[in-house]
C-alpha cells in the first residue's frame, strides 16, 4: 500500500490525481477549485472540446484529452450539447492558452469555473492513455485544491471506495424533468434555424440527449417532443407520434434498463418506427433479449471507423461509450448492421420485419464527421412508409 505520508507535492503543484490503485499524479490546477471523483477515460478528438464536455454521456467521467492544445479556440454559446455540463473533470497536457478564434466569446478556464468543473494540466496524457489502454479505465479523484494542501490518504480512500460506472444508472441525473418541444435545426454559419413546417412528429426519450441529435431530427422535418427517461410507454404513445427516438446517455445500460426496457418493449410492440443511438441502442438491444457488458477502455473520439455490413461502406464516426452490445447474444429476429473496424464490436442492429433500428455511434457528430447523417433520413423514410 502507498505510504501517502511520505509523498510531498512538487513545487508549484496546485492539483493532483489520486487513483484507486494508489497512483498519484501532480500538476497545475485549471478550472474550478474543487475536487471530483469519477472514471478516467480518454478522447482522441482534435477539436470539439466544448461539445465533449457538455455531452451528457460523459456523466461520471473525468476526460483526458489526447490532443495537447485544449482551449485554444475559446468557448462560445453555440457549441454546447446540454444545458449543464456532465463531465466531472478534465485532464490535459498543456496549460490553457488565450483563445484565438473568430467565434470565441470566452476563455475555457473561466468557462470551467462557471460550471464548477475542476481540471489539471501538466499531465503526460500519452502515458495516461497507455495506462487506460493496458489496465482499463481507472477510478480516481481529481483535486484542484484551494489552500495549497490536500489529504492524499482521504482522496485515495474516496477513489478506492467509489463503486464505478458498472451498475450505475446515471440517465435519471441528466434527463429532463418535464416534457418540452424542440424546433431548432442544425447550426450553420450565421446561427441556427427553426423548423418551419413539420412533416412528422417524433417523441424523443431523453436518457441524456445531445442537442445536435434534436437539431438533426428537426432538420429532416420532425417536430420533436422530448420526454424524461422514466416516461411510461402509455404516456409516450398518447402523443400519437409518427416515430420514437431513444437517445444517448451515460452509465450502465443494464441499470437504466431496469425501468427503460419494459417501456421500450411496449414501444417496439406498438409497430411504430423506433430509432436508437448510443445508450438508446443498448437499451433497445436489452429490450430485444440481447446482453450488454462493460468494455475494457471504450470508444471515445471522432475518428472511429465503422463498417456498414449491409452496403460494405466504411463510415468515420464520432463515438463515446464504455459499454457495448454483445452481438453473440442476438436472437434470430435481430440483424447486426454495423461493426467497429477497431475491435469488431457491435455498432448497429435492426429488427427483422419491423421498422426498428439503432446504432452505437453518434451520427449527429458534434464534434466529428458527418458520414452517418443518412440515418436520420432512414428514420424519416420509415415514418413515411408507416403513415
Amino acid at each position: 500500500m502507498t505510504e501517502f505520508s511520505n509523498i510531498s507535492p512538487p513545487e508549484n503543484a496546485t492539483a493532483v490525481i489520486v487513483m484507486a490503485d494508489g497512483n498519484v499524479l501532480w500538476g497545475k490546477g485549471i478550472g474550478a477549485k474543487a475536487h471530483t471523483i469519477g472514471e478516467i477515460c480518454f478522447n482522441t478528438s482534435l477539436t470539439g472540446y466544448q461539445e465533449t464536455l457538455t455531452d451528457p454521456s460523459y456523466a461520471g467521467q473525468i476526460i483526458t484529452f489526447t490532443f495537447p492544445h485544449i482551449g485554444n479556440v475559446g468557448t462560445n454559446e453555440e457549441d454546447i450539447e446540454s444545458v449543464t455540463s456532465a463531465a466531472r473533470g478534465l485532464i490535459v497536457r498543456e496549460d490553457i492558452t488565450n483563445p484565438s478564434n473568430w467565434r470565441a466569446k470566452g476563455h475555457l478556464n473561466q468557462w470551467l469555473q462557471d460550471r464548477n468543473i475542476p481540471g489539471i494540466c501538466g499531465i503526460d496524457t500519452r502515458a495516461m492513455t497507455r495506462l487506460i489502454r493496458d489496465q482499463g479505465a481507472p477510478n480516481a479523484v481529481l483535486c484542484h485544491y484551494e489552500n495549497g494542501k490536500c489529504n492524499l490518504e482521504n482522496l485515495y480512500r474516496q477513489a478506492r471506495d467509489w463503486p464505478g460506472l458498472e451498475g450505475m444508472d446515471l440517465a435519471k441525473e441528466v434527463s429532463c424533468t418535464a416534457p418540452y418541444e424542440w424546433q431548432e435545426t442544425r447550426w450553420q454559419p450565421g446561427g441556427g434555424g427553426r423548423l418551419e413546417k413539420a412533416e412528422h412528429h417524433v417523441v424523443a426519450v431523453d436518457y441524456g440527449t445531445k442537442h445536435n441529435i434534436l437539431r438533426c431530427l428537426a432538420s429532416v422535418g420532425c417536430k420533436v417532443t422530448v420526454v424524461p427517461a422514466s416516461t411510461s410507454a402509455e404516456d409516450i404513445l398518447s402523443y400519437n407520434p409518427d416515430g420514437i427516438f431513444l437517445s444517448n446517455g451515460p452509465g450502465d445500460p443494464a441499470a437504466t434498463g431496469v425501468y427503460a426496457v419494459p417501456v421500450v418493449q411496449k414501444l417496439i410492440a406498438s409497430g411504430k418506427p423506433v430509432f436508437g443511438i448510443c445508450l438508446g441502442h443498448q437499451i433497445m438491444a436489452l429490450a430485444l433479449g440481447a446482453k450488454t457488458r462493460k468494455m475494457h477502455l471504450g470508444h471515445r473520439g471522432a475518428n472511429q471507423p465503422v463498417k456498414d455490413i449491409l452496403t460494405g461502406k466504411v463510415e468515420i464516426t464520432s463515438q463515446n461509450h464504455g459499454f457495448e452490445v454483445v452481438a453473440d447474444s442476438f436472437g434470430d429476429d435481430i440483424e447486426q448492421t454495423h461493426i467497429s473496424l477497431f475491435d469488431g464490436s457491435n455498432e448497429g442492429l435492426k429488427v427483422k420485419g419491423k421498422p426498428v433500428f439503432s446504432v452505437q455511434y453518434h451520427p449527429e457528430a458534434s464534434p466529428g464527421p458527418e458520414d452517418s447523417h443518412y440515418l436520420f433520413d432512414r428514420f424519416v423514410h420509415l415514418m413515411k412508409a408507416g403513415s
